[in-house]
């Protein structure tokens, strides 16, 4: 007899972390037992008395705890999906029902329950309207909707009824619907949710559905005692485990040359870029290289560490995770390289001393920086000729030659400085690196090369990169980015730097992390800018929607530092009371003193702090308040986040605005607007702004 197919679903793994200790304990070792023999004596199987579904079984933990799992003898396949105390696991059992949907040939679990969401008042009129009127049977069905539910869905009235029945639907079926309700035409969800056509009609055959795109993103086959054990010791990090079929379609795609994905705050763009990543490893032969990059060394250390969450040592032996500033450091320096790599503050006092040493000096710092970088470095102007006939679009001085001749002597001057003093800032550094390769004529140095947080990374470093891949060939080059969280002011455009992605361009739509009350908030801060898509196109805006809801996100608008702090103080301990973990929550802060201030003022409250520096990665092995700046917390998530200190001149930040000119100061208040998005979607279930003076023009009313 072949051996059967066993799989757990992801409402398994949440209801087994609620689980006290001991009982997550004696589960570990029924499901490991489970696994090796579902039909062994050993396990009860048990009718749930009144149940809809008679292959779903209650099996017995201990005396008070029963695991709930779907039993198909035909196709040999155990599917585990729920534990809890004895009562509360028959409760939830008891109207459920699994069934493999005949149109998309996923599997859905639901409630079998037509009972309407919402009761009419005695002599309320009957609505002339229901939210699904418009909607055919045919097409809410080719939506995922089960048979059994047509009625739960025609008689729902408007949105808040649909929020209802939410617990009661097959999770695709509420996820395509919600498309609908958010206003997007039926025509486009379609086109958004269109899976792999279906060879034949499906069967109820469950052992197959496990192998639908559709089901791997509720349930995954447990295929080894090692995969069971790495399962169930970090049952929260399911995106380790469950991919929805979007995902899961780029990570396996085969890309005839680069490829971009775009997607808003939470959309799980660096969980793509990460399987991506261990897909192509898990194919990649003897000798076969893997970049993974990203813009800061932080990401890189939070990359490397999940990486070697779902990787094998050997798939990661094909890996190198660095972000590319550390790469071309030590290429340059293994390459024999005498030049000095100078970064941000080292670099700026070069170029305050490249300004000294000129007269005439009309602009401040600020303004050669931006100057060196976006039109000197981007085009690779290093000359007065080539400079003086640059393309300035974007920026906002109007430069006639007289002027550019001027502007062109305090950079000849920092370039002589670079090679008498042998020194070079890390954007000539890079334009180096790929000098030294193009003259080497090697080949690819890497096969593949994946890119995180693209719409940070310069110019320059897309060109090294395009290098560093080779010739154009299939899946060399994979980038995911979001013009939204630029929050570095580095820009380029894919095409221009030689990285050719027509035709290789996804969205990702869907966001995972935040509720959709704190997605539209954080969103509506970036109302009328227009963004890129890292190419030379627009971003096509808010297009993501969060399938969660909650309370708003509250703004607390304080006269007093001290108010403040009460109300941040009392607000973590109402969080606690709660049962939130003081390790799941963060403070954010616009800088780093005001981080240290915020940090000595809740320990003296009696309140643990965790700094995390740009030095040190998160990490759960303490308890304590998360604290750091907002930069910092880049590619973090927390459950509950605090943007604390949001006054006047902290957020934006007075002396991160370039007054150059109007364009300048545009450019900067964007990025600090981009600054506080980032922020705040780092928050899963709650966000609170608080300020104290007078407040950030950013934000709204107090909601406190």
């Amino acid at each position: 007899m072949a051996r059967a197919t066993v799989a757990i679903s992801d409402d398994f793994l949440s209801a087994f972390v609620k689980l006290p200790r001991k009982e997550q304990a004696k589960t570990s070792e029924f499901i490991s037992k489970f696994r090796s023999n579902p039909e062994s004596p050993g396990i009860h199987y048990e009718k749930i008395r009144s149940g809809l579904d008679d292959k779903i079984c209650s099996v017995r933990i201990d005396l008070e705890y029963r695991g709930i799992v779907v039993r198909q003898a035909s196709s040999n396949t155990y599917i585990l999906l729920w534990v809890d105390h004895h009562d509360e696991a028959y409760r939830w059992a008891a109207r459920k029902k699994c069934m493999v949907n005949p149109v998309t040939g996923g599997i859905q679990v639901f409630d079998v329950d037509t009972t309407p969401v919402s009761v009419l008042a005695d002599g309320a009129a009957t609505p002339a309207k229901k939210l699904f009127d418009r909607i055919g049977d045919k097409d809410l069905m080719r939506l995922g909707v089960p048979e059994e539910l047509l009625p739960l869905i025609r008689g729902l009235n408007d949105r808040d009824d649909f929020l209802k029945a939410a617990g009661r639907l097959p999770k695709d079926t509420y996820e395509n619907l919600n498309w609908l309700v958010e206003g997007i035409p039926l025509k486009e969800v379609f086109d958004m949710i269109s899976a792999e056509a279906l060879k034949e009609k499906p069967t109820d055959n469950l052992s197959d559905a496990l192998e639908r795109p559709e089901s791997m993103k509720s349930f995954t086959v447990v295929k080894g005692e090692e995969e069971l054990r790495r399962i169930l010791a970090e049952p929260l990090e399911k995106w380790r485990v469950f991919l929805h079929p979007t995902q899961r379609k780029l990570v396996q795609a085969l890309y005839h040359g680069p490829a971009r994905v775009l997607g808003g705050a939470g959309t799980g763009k660096t969980v793509v870029a990460m399987h991506r990543a261990h897909y192509l490893a898990s194919k990649s032969g003897e000798g076969e290289r893997i970049l993974f990059t990203t813009f800061t060394a932080n990401l890189a250390e939070d990359i490397l560490s999940n990486l070697k969450k779902i990787c094998t040592p050997d798939e990661l032996r094909h890996i190198t995770v660095i972000n590319l500033d550390a790469w071309a450091t030590r290429f340059l320096k293994e390459q024999g390289y005498k030049p000095k790599v100078i970064f941000d503050k080292e670099a700026r006092e070069k170029l305050d001393e490249a300004m000294a040493e000129c007269d005439d000096v009309e602009y401040d710092l600020g303004f050669y920086e931006e100057e060196w970088k976006k039109v000197v470095m981007a085009q690779e102007t290093f000359s007065f000729q080539k400079y003086a006939v640059a393309s300035r679009l974007g920026r906002g001085t109007r430069l006639n030659r007289l002027k550019r001749r001027k502007i062109w002597n305090v950079f000849d001057a920092y370039i002589r400085d670079m090679k008498s003093e042998n020194f070079r800032d890390v954007e000539m550094a890079l334009y180096d690196c790929r000098l030294l390769i193009e003259q080497k004529g090697a080949g690819p140095m890497y096969q593949h090369i994946i890119v995180d947080e693209g719409q940070d990374l310069s110019p320059a470093a897309y060109r090294l990169i395009r290098v560093l891949a080779g010739e154009k060939h299939d899946n060399d080059i994979f980038i995911v980015g979001d013009a939204h969280q630029r929050i570095y002011k580095n820009h380029a455009s894919l095409g221009q730097c030689g990285i050719d992605i027509r035709g290789r361009g996804s969205i990702l739509r869907l966001n995972y992390r935040t509720t959709e009350e704190i997605r539209k908030y954080a969103f509506a801060l970036l109302k009328g800018i227009n963004f890129d898509d890292l190419d030379d196109s627009t971003d096509v805006g808010d297009t993501c929607r969060s399938l969660m809801h909650g309370e708003k996100p509250v703004i607390k608008k304080c006269r007093t530092a001290n108010q403040e702090l009460d109300f941040i103080t009392s607000t973590i301990e109402d969080l606690q009371k709660s049962g939130v973990k003081l390790r799941n929550i963060c403070l954010v802060a616009r800088t780093n003193s005001l981080v240290d201030n915020y940090k000595d003022a809740l320990q003296e409250k009696g309140i643990p702090i965790i700094k995390i520096t740009k030095d040190s990665s998160d990490s759960d092995e303490k308890d304590g308040i998360r604290i750091a700046t907002m930069h910092r917390v880049k590619g973090l998530e927390f459950e509950y986040v605090f943007v604390a200190g949001a006054n006047n001149n902290v957020i934006p930040l007075k002396n991160a605005i370039d007054e150059t000119d109007e364009v300048s100061r545009e450019e900067s208040l964007i990025s600090e607007k981009c600054l506080l998005y980032v922020a705040l979607t780092r928050a899963r279930r709650g966000a609170f702004i608080s300020s104290f003076g007078k407040a950030s023009p950013f934000l709204g009313k107090s909601t406190k």
